[in-house]
């Protein structure tokens, strides 16, 4: 077998050259002029004008050395705080309350229950929402009938109707 060749021809890494003293001192120097120019100009606290001239909006821009323009009160009144005068919505007027009558009395009146019912007497399939609205009106029916103390007529009807049948099969009278 052969012996691998020995790369002679290559030449070794060169070293990184040493900067000279003079070389250091002017980096050194370089560096602390730059760290001498940072941060705000001189005077820029007392001028904000200058960032404000950036923006192109310099009358338009608020002084923030002036503080709050809103009324202060002094005397008497200081003592209570003032309240301020909350926006009125239309959409959240508060609803007048009805009474359990006048509620049943809409609610049977309601046109929307009615198409619904007469299309489930028809034999009609109604969507899951008409579905739903019609279980939870159907349901407050009952509620506020039950508030009313008013009974469905059908348990009436059903003891009437046995009291004739048993009238009937005895022989009536």
């Amino acid at each position: 077998m052969k012996q691998p060749v020995r790369d002679s021809q290559k030449k070794p890494a060169a070293k990184a050259k040493r900067k000279t003293r003079d070389e250091i001192n002017t980096e050194a120097r370089d560096r602390k002029r730059d760290k001498k120019h940072r941060g705000h100009a001189s005077g820029s606290r007392a001028n904000p004008v200058a960032a404000a001239k950036k923006n192109g909006e310099s009358a338009k821009e608020k002084d923030p050395r002036i503080g709050s323009k809103t009324p202060v009160a002094l005397g008497a009144a200081a003592a209570q705080p003032a309240k301020k005068a909350k926006p009125v919505k239309k959409a959240e007027e508060k609803k007048p309350r009805l009474t359990p009558e006048e509620e049943l009395a809409k609610l049977e009146n309601d046109e929307r229950l009615d198409a619904l019912l007469d299309r489930l007497e028809n034999g009609d399939t109604l969507k899951a929402e008409e579905q739903a609205w019609l279980d939870q009106t159907l349901d407050r029916i009952d509620t506020l009938m039950e508030q009313l103390g008013i009974a469905l007529d059908d348990e009436v009807e059903d003891e009437e109707a046995e009291e004739d049948m048993y009238r009937l099969l005895k022989g009536g009278n």
